[in-house]
C-alpha cells in the first residue's frame, strides 16, 4: 500500500482534470470578488419576486438531498445492523460533510449581509421560524458529520487516543444525525408551504415536507451507488480488498431499499395529487412536465433498480442511481424555480445569471477537490494498517 501510496502522489499533477479545475477556481475567484465588491446585482438575477433562484434551489436543496448518504448509511450500519455495508460508511460520510459544507458555504453568497448569518443564533433567535429550525439543524448536523469523519483524519495524524474517543461515539453520533437529518430534510419542504399561491398545484402539496424526507432516503441511497462507481473508477486502486469485495453488496442492497422508497413515494405522490384534485392538471404543459419528472426519473429508476437487483446487474442498479439523482436534481429545481411563480408570463420569470451557475460550478468544484485531496491522503478506501484491529 505504502509503495503504491507514492507512486500515486507522485504523479504530475498538469492533469487534464487538475487544469480545468484550475480554470474554474480561477473564474470562479473573480466571481467572488465581484459578488463581494460590487453586490448581488452584478452577478445574479435575483429580484424581489424571486429572492430565491439557482443558489437556493441547485446549492441548498439539491446539496442538501445528495448528502444524505451520510445519515442513510450510518442508519443501515450502526442502527439497523447491516454490517456487511460497512465500508459505504465513510464515503457516504465524507461525500456529506463535504456536501453540507458546500451548502453552508454558498449561502455566503445567496445572503444579502453575510456576515449575519450567524446573528439566528446568537443576536435574534427567532425560534418560531422553520428557517430557524432548518438553520439550527444544519449546523448541528454538520457538526456532528465532522466528528463522524473525525477518525480518518486522526487516523492520518496518528492521534490513536483521540481517534478511539471518536470511534467510541460513532453510535450517538449516528442517532443524533438521523434525527436532524429528518428534521431538516422534511423542514426544506415546509418552507414552500407558505406560498401555495406561487407553487403550482401539481408540485404543491400539504405533504410537501414528506415527500422532501422520503425523496432524501432514494437521494442517499441513490448517491452511494453513484458516487462509489464513480469512485471506483478514479482510486480503484486506493480500495483494500475489504472494500471490493463488498461494493457488489452494497449496491445490490442499497439498490432494492431504493427500489422500495422509489415506489413509496410515487404512491404518496399521487396520493398528494388526490388530496388536491388536481387531476385535471395532469394533461396541461405543467401536467406533462410534472408526469416527466414521475415517470422518468421515480417509475422507471424503481423499475430498473428492480430488475437490476432481482438479475444482480451492477450496470444497470449504477445506471439507475444516476437516473435518481438526476431526478432529485430536477425536482428540487421544478419546486423552487421551474414551477414558482408560474402565473407570471415568460418575460418576467426569473432565469439565473451564467455568474450564478459560474459561482455554483466553483463552489462544487472546490468540494470535488477537497474530496479528492482526502481520499488520496486519508484512510477513506482503505483500512489504516494501524488501525485495522479496531475497526
Amino acid at each position: 500500500m505504502t509503495t503504491l501510496t507514492n507512486r500515486i502522489e507522485h504523479k504530475s499533477i498538469f492533469t487534464i482534470q487538475n487544469i480545468i479545475s484550475g480554470i474554474i477556481l480561477l473564474v470562479g475567484l473573480v466571481l467572488t470578488f465581484l459578488r463581494f465588491t460590487r453586490g448581488l446585482g452584478t452577478v445574479s438575477n435575483l429580484s424581489n419576486n424571486q429572492p430565491w433562484g439557482f443558489w437556493i434551489g441547485f446549492d441548498l436543496l439539491t446539496g442538501v438531498a445528495l448528502a444524505a448518504g451520510g445519515y442513510v448509511t450510518g442508519a443501515a450500519v450502526y442502527i439497523f445492523g447491516n454490517e456487511k455495508y460497512h465500508s459505504a460508511v465513510r464515503p457516504a460520510v465524507l461525500t456529506g460533510f463535504l456536501g453540507y459544507a458546500m451548502v453552508v458555504f454558498a449561502l455566503l453568497y445567496d445572503v444579502g449581509r453575510p456576515w449575519r448569518l450567524p446573528y439566528p443564533f446568537f443576536v435574534s433567535q427567532g425560534v418560531t421560524s422553520v428557517m430557524f429550525e432548518v438553520g439550527a439543524c444544519v449546523a448541528l448536523y454538520l457538526t456532528v458529520l465532522f466528528l463522524e469523519i473525525s477518525p480518518v483524519g486522526l487516523e492520518w495524524l496518528g492521534l490513536k487516543k483521540t481517534r478511539n474517543l471518536a470511534v467510541k461515539l460513532t453510535v450517538l453520533l449516528t442517532i443524533l444525525g438521523v434525527i436532524l437529518s429528518t428534521l431538516h430534510q422534511s423542514s426544506l419542504g415546509a418552507l414552500f408551504l407558505i406560498a401555495p399561491s406561487k407553487l403550482h398545484p401539481l408540485w404543491y402539496s400539504n405533504y410537501l415536507p414528506v415527500f422532501f424526507f422520503i425523496s432524501s432516503i432514494t437521494a442517499g441511497l441513490s448517491m452511494v451507488i453513484f458516487e462509489g462507481s464513480l469512485s471506483q473508477r478514479a482510486y480503484g486502486e486506493k480500495m483494500d480488498a475489504k472494500h471490493l469485495k463488498e461494493k457488489d453488496d452494497v449496491a445490490l442492497g442499497f439498490g432494492k431499499a431504493a427500489a422500495i422508497v422509489l415506489f413509496g413515494y410515487f404512491a404518496i405522490k399521487v396520493v398528494g395529487i388526490a388530496a388536491g384534485n388536481h387531476w385535471n392538471l395532469l394533461f396541461t404543459p405543467y401536467g406533462l412536465w410534472f408526469q416527466v419528472e414521475m415517470i422518468g426519473f421515480v417509475m422507471l429508476p424503481c423499475f430498473l433498480y428492480s430488475i437490476g437487483v432481482r438479475d444482480k446487474n451492477l450496470k444497470l442498479i449504477k445506471f439507475a442511481a444516476g437516473l435518481t439523482v438526476f431526478g432529485i436534481v430536477l425536482n428540487r429545481l421544478n419546486i423552487s424555480l421551474i414551477a414558482f411563480n408560474y402565473r407570471l408570463p415568460l418575460s418576467e420569470r426569473y432565469f439565473p445569471h451564467w455568474m450564478e451557475i459560474g459561482i455554483s460550478v466553483f463552489i462544487v468544484t472546490i468540494g470535488i477537490s477537497v474530496y479528492r485531496f482526502i481520499v488520496t491522503k486519508m484512510p477513506v478506501f482503505y483500512e489504516h494498517p494501524e488501525f485495522e484491529d479496531l475497526h
